[in-house]
């Protein structure tokens, strides 16, 4: 005999009340799982989302979109570049850093003597070409240090006016307009400079650096390093494993003492902060950490520097430095203790192959800077 209607909403209803009454008791015990429940879920399925998003960034039209989007918003916040650089000049070479995107560094590198010039990653070519039409001198050679769109985005453009310029890098990163591939100790010769290409994968399969001979111009080395390595920081492993990365870091650790340095991006900031977490009481970081302060108070670059090579073990206290970079959730970097490094761990570096350096020496560089 089927119950009355009545008889089935009035269970119903009393059935939904009394879960609601539930939900409302354990409403706190409830949420803790939910949420533990949603970071397992986020952890297993963090790193398959994020190579189809890096996939669909570096290999389709949507990275090239993105590309495009980002560099528009940046001209329209920094019309005048997100920093103001001055250029260096060194007996008939001169080096113009050139403020792109919201934290990108381009590199007009000229030979005065002849009037021509290379670009290190011409990320924004209209504001390139500006550059070069304020100098008055000729594009010669593009040196790109990999494929990522905030590095080589323009390197089509300005072929495009300077139909005889040559395009550099590696052919493993697939970057656009590339026409002359380089290999590890490779050289460009632009005018009387000759640059040297070193290979040097892990943020990519193909990333370069490439290393301006100061010897020629009885001058310090330039070396530009892309997303290698920056003041207290280095790149992420996008493509690579911390083994692969090590050994290119060990590249430029093998360098000259004197070596100038110049980044692809302005991270000095981020990464001594997050460096102040680790040790807060290493007073080389400390000191390096007000000088960059006053510099970015004052939207001034912090590229220009020299290194000196130290040789270090990596972190005494892996858990520590995990444990801030979990507390930060963002760009992880560690600082070794009794120096501030250019060399340093990686976010993937600390938190997936910790364990298989903590036995291993690293070469960290303590920076120097030259104003």
């Amino acid at each position: 005999m089927a119950l009355p209607d009545w008889i089935v909403t009035l269970v119903a209803t009393a059935s939904f009340c009394f879960f609601l009454y539930l939900c409302i008791l354990h409403r706190r015990r409830g949420q803790a799982l939910w949420r533990k429940l949603l970071s397992k879920l986020m952890a297993r399925s963090e790193k398959p989302l994020f190579r189809i998003a890096y996939a669909l960034y570096t290999k389709t039209a949507l990275g090239y979109m993105y590309y495009k989007r980002q560099m528009r918003k940046a001209r329209e916040q920094f019309p005048a570049g997100h920093s103001a650089a001055r250029p260096t000049e060194m007996d008939g070479i001169k080096i113009i850093p050139i403020p792109v995107l919201s934290d990108n560094y381009s590199y007009l590198v000229i030979d005065t003597a002849s009037g021509v010039a290379a670009v290190v990653d011409p990320a924004d070519p209209q504001t390139v070409q500006a550059v070069l039409e304020e100098e008055g001198v000729t594009l010669e050679a593009i040196l790109c240090t990999h494929k990522h769109w905030d590095h080589s985005g323009g390197n089509k453009g300005l072929k495009r006016i300077h139909a005889a310029c040559r395009v550099y890098g590696n052919a493993a990163d697939n970057i656009p307009g590339l026409t002359h591939p380089l290999s590890h100790d490779d050289s460009v010769t632009v005018g009387r400079m000759h640059f040297k290409a070193l290979f040097t994968p892990g943020h990519t399969v193909g990333h370069m650096i490439y290393l301006l001979d100061g010897q020629a111009v009885d001058a310090p080395s330039s070396l530009f390093s892309g997303d290698l390595v920056f003041l207290s920081g280095c790149g992420r492993m996008f493509e690579g494993t911390a083994t692969t990365m090590l050994s290119s870091l060990d590249t430029v650790a093998s360098l000259g003492d004197e070596t100038l340095l110049w980044p692809g991006h302005e991270y000095a900031e981020d990464n001594l902060l997050f460096a102040a977490e680790v040790e807060p009481r290493n007073a080389a970081r400390e000191e390096k950490s007000q000088w960059v302060l006053q510099q970015r108070s004052q939207k001034l670059c912090t590229v220009r520097m020299t290194y000196c090579r130290r040789y270090a073990s990596v972190p005494r206290r892996p858990r520590r430095v995990i444990h801030a970079a979990r507390h930060r959730g963002r760009r992880v970097y560690h600082l070794p203790t009794e120096c501030v490094c250019v060399c340093v761990c990686g976010a993937a570096f600390l938190l997936q192959a910790h364990s298989q350096i903590c036995s291993a020496k690293q070469s960290v560089a303590t920076v120097h800077n030259l104003d």
